[in-house]
C-alpha cells in the first residue's frame, strides 16, 4: 500500500503558491503537504495534466500535443517515486493513459482541494519585506476578478513548451512562400496534409513522430535537418525497453569512471548500432547529441516515403532550396524548432533570460535571490523521464522552504553553476536547445545527496544482496529513491522487485502454454550428469590417495598403481 500523507497543515504553516497542475505541480502540491506546508495550486485551465492534456484547439499560454503522442520512456520508469503506474497500462502509454494517471495520482492522494481551476497567475513581486522574510506578493484573476494575496513562497510548474521557436529570420523568401507553414505546436493531426509534399524542420522528438505520421499519406514528406541526429528505438534487448536496459547505476558508474572521448567512443558505437545513420543522412555533426526515440523512421527512409535534406537555403513561391543545392516543390511547411523560456508573470530582474540560459542552481533555485523561497520545476531536458525528475525537484525545494535543507554559498553555486555548465558543453555540445540538457542518473543521483535519500550501496550489498543487485545493476527506477530518508516508502523494496513483472504484463495478452524444449533437457542432463562425474571423481581419486592406492608419478615414468 501507498503510504497516507501528514496531516492538513493548520493555517499557521507556510503558504506556497504553485503556478501549473500538470506532473510538476501535482508532485508539487504533494511533497508541500508531506513537509507540512500549505499548498495552493493556480491552473489557467479546467482540469489537470499540463502537457498531457490533448485538447484539439491551441490554448494560449498552454503546452500542446498532437493527437497521436505516445511517451519515449516506459512506464516503470517515468512514474512518480511512490505509486507505480497500473500494472494493465501499457509499457509506452499513449498521453491519455497518462493523463489517466495523473488523475489516479491526484485522487490517491486527496491534492484536488488544493487547486484552484480557471485561474491565471498575472504577477509575481517580492513583497516589501522581502529582503528579511522572502515572502511574495500574487496576484490572480478568476472569472474575470483579480486579488492579490502572500505567499512564503513559490513553486513555478508551468513548464516550458509554451512559448514556440520559429526564427524565421533564418528562412530567405519565407514570406513569399504561398504554402502554409506552421509551427509544432499547432499540429494535430495528419489528415489536412494528405497528398501534399511536405517539410518537416527539426530532428527532435517532434519532428520525427510527425514526419512518420505524415507519410504515411503525404505525397512526399523531407525532413530537415541542421545538425543530424541519433536515432534510438524504444525497443532493446529481447524486446524490453531500451530505457530499463540503459538507464542503470553500473553504466553511468563506467561512464563517469572513463576518460571522456572514451566513453564518447562507445557511446556513439552503442548509438549507430542499430542502423548506419551516415547512410541515412542522419549522422550527427555533434556526436553526444541528445537522441531522438523513433521506431519507424528508418524504415519509412528506406521506403522512401520521407527524404532526410540538409538545412533549407532558401524559399521561392511553391518551392524550397536546401543547402546541398537541390529543389523541392512544397506544398506545406512544419517548424519543429523547440521552444523558448517564458515567465510573464516574473519582472525581468527576479530571473534573466538569455536565449534559454538561465541562472538557475541545479535548474531549480535563483542564484541571486537572497532568500530560497522561489523555485522552478520541469525546466531541464535530462536524458531520462521527466516526472521523477521533478518530483525530486519539488521534495528538494520542499525541504529548502521548510528549513530541512540548506543551499550552499552564492559562490559555491557560481562555481558548481561553471562547472556544469563546461562538462554539459563537453558532452551535448552548445547551443539553444543543449542549455537544459543533463544526464539523468548523474543529476538525480546529486540531488538525493543533498536531501539524504540515496541509497547506500555498499550497505545494501551486505545486508539485502538481492535488492542491492537491482538497485547497482538493474533499472534505476523510480523507486529507489524511496528506500531510505524523508518520505521513505515501505513499499519501495518490493515495487524494485516487481518492476519487470509489471513490464512483462501488459504485453503477455495470448497465454502460451510451456514449451518443452527436448533438446533442452538433454543439455541439462549431460551438465549435470558431467557435474556429478567430476564431483564422484574428485571424491574416488582423494579416497586412493589417502588409502595409498594412487602415487604421482615421476618424470617420465608412469602411474605405479590406479585404484
Amino acid at each position: 500500500m501507498v503510504k497516507h500523507l501528514a496531516p492538513v497543515p493548520s493555517s499557521m504553516s507556510k503558504k506556497v503558491a504553485i503556478i501549473g497542475a500538470g506532473c510538476s505541480g501535482l508532485t508539487a502540491v504533494k511533497c508541500c503537504l508531506e513537509e507540512g506546508l500549505e499548498p495552493t495550486c493556480f491552473e489557467q485551465s479546467d482540469g489537470i495534466g499540463g502537457l498531457w492534456k490533448y485538447t484539439e484547439a491551441v490554448e494560449e499560454d498552454r503546452a500542446s500535443i498532437y493527437k497521436s503522442v505516445f511517451t519515449n520512456t516506459s512506464k516503470e520508469m517515468m512514474c512518480y517515486s511512490d505509486f507505480p503506474m497500473p500494472e494493465d497500462f501499457p509499457v509506452y502509454p499513449h498521453h491519455s493513459k497518462i493523463l489517466e494517471y495523473l488523475n489516479l495520482y491526484a485522487e490517491r492522494f486527496n491534492l484536488f482541494k488544493y487547486i484552484q481551476f480557471e485561474t491565471k497567475v498575472c504577477s509575481v513581486k517580492q513583497h516589501p519585506d522581502f529582503a528579511t522574510t522572502g515572502k511574495w506578493n500574487i496576484e490572480i484573476e478568476k472569472e474575470g476578478t483579480r486579488k492579490m494575496d502572500v505567499f512564503h513562497a513559490v513553486i513555478v510548474c508551468n513548464g516550458h513548451y509554451n512559448d514556440p521557436y520559429l526564427p524565421l529570420d533564418c528562412f530567405p523568401g519565407l514570406k513569399h512562400f504561398k504554402g502554409n507553414h506552421i509551427h509544432s505546436r499547432f499540429y494535430k493531426t495528419c489528415e489536412a496534409y494528405r497528398g501534399k509534399n511536405v517539410v518537416v524542420v527539426g530532428t527532435g522528438n517532434s519532428a520525427g513522430d510527425i514526419s512518420v505520421e505524415l507519410s504515411h499519406i503525404a505525397k512526399q514528406v523531407y525532413l530537415s535537418t541542421r545538425h543530424g541526429s541519433w536515432v534510438v528505438s524504444r525497443i532493446s534487448y529481447n524486446g524490453f525497453p531500451i530505457d530499463m536496459i540503459v538507464s542503470r547505476r553500473y553504466t553511468m558508474w563506467i561512464k563517469n569512471f572513463l576518460p571522456r572521448m572514451l566513453a564518447a567512443k562507445i557511446n556513439e558505437k552503442i548509438m549507430s548500432s542499430w542502423f548506419s545513420h551516415s547512410n541515412f543522412g542522419l549522422e550527427p555533426k555533434f556526436r553526444m547529441k541528445h537522441p531522438m526515440v523513433n521506431d519507424y523512421l528508418p524504415s519509412q527512409i528506406l521506403q522512401g516515403s520521407i527524404k532526410v535534406k540538409p538545412s533549407i537555403k532558401s524559399f521561392s513561391e511553391t518551392s524550397v532550396i536546401f543547402e546541398d543545392g537541390t529543389v523541392a516543390d512544397v506544398d506545406e511547411v512544419i517548424f519543429a524548432t523547440g521552444y523558448s523560456l517564458r515567465f510573464p508573470f516574473l519582472d525581468d530582474d527576479i530571473l534573466k533570460l538569455n536565449d534559454n540560459n538561465i541562472s538557475l542552481y541545479k535548474y531549480v533555485f535563483p542564484m541571486y535571490l537572497g532568500k530560497p523561497t522561489l523555485a522552478f520545476l520541469g525546466l531541464i531536458q535530462p536524458l531520462g523521464p521527466i516526472m521523477p525528475t521533478v518530483e525530486l525537484q519539488a521534495r528538494w525545494a520542499t525541504r529548502v522552504f521548510r528549513g530541512a535543507a540548506q543551499l550552499p554559498s552564492v559562490k559555491k553555486m557560481e562555481t558548481d553553476c561553471i562547472k556544469s555548465k563546461d562538462q554539459k558543453n563537453k558532452w551535448f555540445g552548445v547551443g539553444r536547445t543543449q542549455v537544459l540538457q543533463s544526464h539523468y542518473i548523474d543529476y538525480i543521483n546529486d540531488i538525493s545527496r543533498k536531501i539524504g535519500i540515496h541509497p547506500n550501496i555498499t550497505f545494501l550489498f551486505c545486508t539485502d544482496p538481492r535488492l542491492a543487485w537491482q538497485v547497482f545493476f538493474g533499472p534505476y527506477t523510480p523507486y529507489q529513491l524511496r528506500l531510505k530518508g524523508p518520505g521513505k516508502w515501505n513499499g519501495a523494496r518490493n515495487a524494485i522487485l516487481t518492476h519487470w513483472d509489471r513490464t512483462i504484463k501488459p504485453t503477455k495478452t495470448r497465454v502460451l502454454q510451456e514449451k518443452t524444449e527436448p533438446w533442452l533437457n538433454i543439455k541439462r542432463v549431460l551438465v549435470i550428469g558431467s557435474l556429478l562425474a567430476a564431483i564422484w571423481f574428485s571424491r574416488a581419486r582423494i579416497k586412493a590417495e589417502q588409502n595409498g592406492y594412487l602415487a604421482w608419478p615421476s618424470s617420465g615414468a608412469s602411474w605405479t598403481r590406479i585404484f
